[in-house]
Formats: C-alpha cells, structure tokens, sequence
C-alpha cells in the first residue's frame, strides 16, 4: 500500500521526534517559487552521531511502508545530511550548519506546516467560477425564457385569430 506524500511527511516528522530532533520545521514549498519537490523537512541534531540516527530512523520508518529514498548525501561528515524522498526532502543539520545555510530564510516563500497540520485532510482549491462566466449562464437562461415566453404567446395569439 502506498501512503499519500502528506502522511509520507507526517511517518517522516514522527520518526524526528522519536530521535529527538530539535527545531522540527516543515515547509510545504509553493508551486510557483521553482522548488523542485513538495515539502522540506528541517530538523538539527545535537551531534554528529544524532545527525546520523535521525536520518536512519526516518530511512527505516519509511523503509517500513515501502518507501525508499532516492539519494542520501552528507551522511558521514554528519554536518547536513539531506535525505531526498522526491516528493519531500529532509534536510538534518548540526546547529552550526543550520544557521549558516537557514533554509527558513532561503524558501521564505513556503508555507509552515505544524505536524497536526499533516493529518488533516490536504486543501482542496476549487477554482471559484468566472464572473463573466457566471454572468453569461445567467443571460443565456434569461434569454431562453424570454423566448419561450414570447413563443408561448405567439401561439396563443395564432389560436385566438383562427377561433
């Protein structure tokens, strides 16, 4: 079974936690600013052995549901070890190295996401119609009626002059 990105995310977040990653933050990346997966993942490890169990954990975690990653990068300098899912990215920092590379800052354009947020269900963005559209249904219909009305009497006037 496959599980949808968000609870990817949300099994992701929760393997954090258990490891004790500090500072979770979750970014759902906005379609238009160019990033190239859905959500971010950042976290800090205290040290560089907590760096590693937390990118292990989520692996595993993950790995559990079927789900591998594409590539590991900075696993054994443990300084920023980026986990690429695809969909998501999970990016475990030394506190040193989150400050210096502040991905917050980076892609201020990205929604921040609590980890309740990733159980509710995703928004469904509905494309709200027209005006213009709107306006045109409602001219058409008046439009029918008129004729239907203006046929009607027609009609009746016809039956009246033949009686």
């Amino acid at each position: 079974m496959s599980l949808s990105i968000r609870q990817q995310v949300a099994v992701a977040v929760k393997a954090v936690e258990d490891k004790k990653g500090e500072d979770i933050a979750i970014l759902e990346m906005d379609r238009n600013s160019g990033a190239f997966t859905d959500y971010f993942i950042v976290c800090s490890g205290t040290n560089p052995r907590q760096v590693q169990a937390i990118a292990d954990d989520v692996q595993k975690q993950l790995s559990e549901e079927g789900q591998r990653p594409n590539s590991v990068e900075g696993y054994n300098q443990a300084e920023w070890v980026l986990v690429d899912y695809v969909d998501f990215v999970l990016h475990v920092f030394s506190e040193r190295a989150r400050k210096f590379y502040d991905l917050e800052r980076l892609w201020k354009s990205a929604k921040k996401l609590a980890p309740a947020d990733l159980v509710k269900a995703a928004p469904v963005k509905k494309a709200a119609p027209k005006k213009t559209a709107k306006k045109a249904i409602v001219k058409k219909a008046a439009a029918r009626k008129t004729t239907r009305t203006k046929a009607v009497g027609k009609t009746k006037k016809k039956t009246r002059k033949s009686a």
